[in-house]
């Protein structure tokens, strides 16, 4: 049996740059960290006493004989892949919904890739689980994803990512003081505001659209230098969050479908009751928002939230692990 435990994260800035239609010629990056919400996946090999050959329980249940019959396509994509000829049982267990725009997905693929290395004996970097991850979502499964969700969820911590052409990735930690980390986080609020979306299908959209979106990608691009220059500083920390409110102007004039009227009236009401900024994590189009508030603000910004769900969280730095280790062996037919 083995278990792991992988990340979920939030973006802060330079999303849209980590398209390889994007950093393949101008380059990018994003700052993002990894938070105290996880995917778990269980998995094992399974016993050849039954019908089925592999069991999947996620959403569903698939009990299946043959690997192409498995609906689930990160797990069908992630078995063959790595070529793994032996039954599997997997179980997977999010503390957050899918879809929501905290890289759910890329956890998913990460965290299952991780285990099924364990269950052979193997121990991936951190680098290698991001590069296959990305490769299973993008190449395989042909969904329409950039490339920091995979590395966020691999490498863990507050992070500033780079991107350049042939999928090179550079991951640096941001090297700040903890009392500067947790006053960051303490201006830090994330709210449900009530439905999930298919991110890939907004991600095709912005895709389509970045040839003539060149001015707003090379800003948003600049505002990941300028937040990390506000972190690594001693200067006013709702300068970040000021930061934050104009990325999130950039980022809804990249497509008409990053945003809408309920997600725009949800953040024209945190502002009204105080807080300094946000986004809208992932894609775009619903999910979890972000909000910068100050600390004494936020009860306010609570109540006149309160039909949303409030979700307390905090910075991780330890990425994808494997929390429990007994493989044990595949029995024969």
């Amino acid at each position: 049996m083995i278990i792991s435990r992988t990340p979920y994260r939030i973006s802060f800035f330079g999303g849209g740059t980590d398209y390889p239609i994007w950093y393949n010629e101008h380059g990018g990056a994003v700052l993002a960290t990894s938070i105290n919400r996880y995917c778990y996946i269980t998995c094992r090999y399974l016993p050849p006493f039954f019908k089925h050959t592999h069991r999947v329980v996620y959403s569903l249940i698939e009990d299946v004989k043959d690997v192409n019959q498995i609906k689930h396509p990160a797990v069908r994509e992630c078995i063959k892949f790595l070529r793994i000829q032996e039954g599997l049982e997997i179980h997977h267990d999010g503390d957050l919904p899918a879809r929501a725009g905290l890289g759910s997905s890329s956890s998913f693929a990460v965290g299952l890739l991780h285990a099924f290395h364990a269950l052979r004996g193997e121990m991936p970097s951190r680098l290698q689980l991001a590069l296959e991850a990305i490769h299973v979502e993008r190449d395989l499964i042909r969904e329409n994803v950039g490339s920091q969700d995979q590395v966020t969820a691999a490498f863990g911590g507050l992070n500033y990512i780079n991107f350049a052409a042939g999928d090179k990735i550079t991951v640096q930690p941001v090297t700040v003081t903890i009392e500067r980390l947790q006053l960051l986080q303490s201006h830090l609020m994330l709210f449900f505001t009530g439905f999930a979306r298919t991110a890939s299908e907004i991600a095709a959209e912005q895709i389509k659209n970045t040839p003539s979106r060149k001015k707003e990608l090379h800003a948003m691009r600049a505002l990941v230098d300028e937040a990390l220059k506000i972190l690594t500083a001693s200067g006013d920390i709702r300068d970040f969050g000021k930061l934050l409110h104009e990325s999130w102007k950039l980022k809804r004039s990249i497509s008409a479908r990053i945003s809408n009227h309920h997600v725009d009236d949800v953040y024209e009401t945190a502002l009204a009751a105080g807080a300094i900024g946000g986004k809208l994590l992932g894609a775009g189009g619903g999910g979890f928002m972000l909000l910068f508030v100050e600390p004494d603000k936020q009860p306010v910004v609570r109540a006149k939230l309160a039909h949303l769900l409030h979700v307390p969280f905090a910075f991780e730095a330890l990425g994808s692990q494997i929390i429990f280790y007994e493989p044990g062996q595949a029995v024969s037919t």
